[in-house]
């Protein structure tokens, strides 16, 4: 079982066992920190948005790759609701109920990575911007 570790805004860190192939937003739930998905985690709105310290993915999918471009957001930040928990991983989450003062999360996201994920290796949407 891959091992992830949340460092939260009060730098207290978390580190739980998540199933293989659960969404990393779920896993950062169920770490007990109250990450943003306002989207419903549909890569929509980068409430998700994560920034690794430790095991980032070297895969991304489309929609992830168009939202951080969109948003001036690619090679900064990633988007939990668009990975799968595969690996040890060690992160900061960016946007949280308490730091952003919600009176909710957002709409809870499904198990499946949406929209349906079409994954490439990061270096794939690197070489389309050449």
């Amino acid at each position: 079982m891959p091992k992830l570790t949340v460092h939260d805004t009060a730098s207290q860190a978390t580190t739980v066992e998540v199933d293989e192939g659960k969404r990393l937003v779920l896993a950062v739930e169920q770490a007990g920190v109250h990450i943003g998905h306002r989207c419903g985690g549909k890569a929509r709105c980068t409430t998700c948005r994560v920034a690794f310290e430790r095991g980032e993915p070297g895969v991304m999918t489309r929609a992830e790759h168009d939202k951080l471009l969109e948003k001036g957001l690619l090679g900064q930040v990633r988007l939990s609701c668009q990975i799968r928990c595969t690996h040890d991983m060690t992160l900061r989450p960016l946007m949280t109920l308490e730091s952003e003062g919600w009176s909710d999360t957002g709409p809870a996201p499904d198990p499946r990575v949406q929209p349906a994920a079409e994954v490439f290796p990061k270096e794939a949407f690197e070489q389309l911007q050449d």
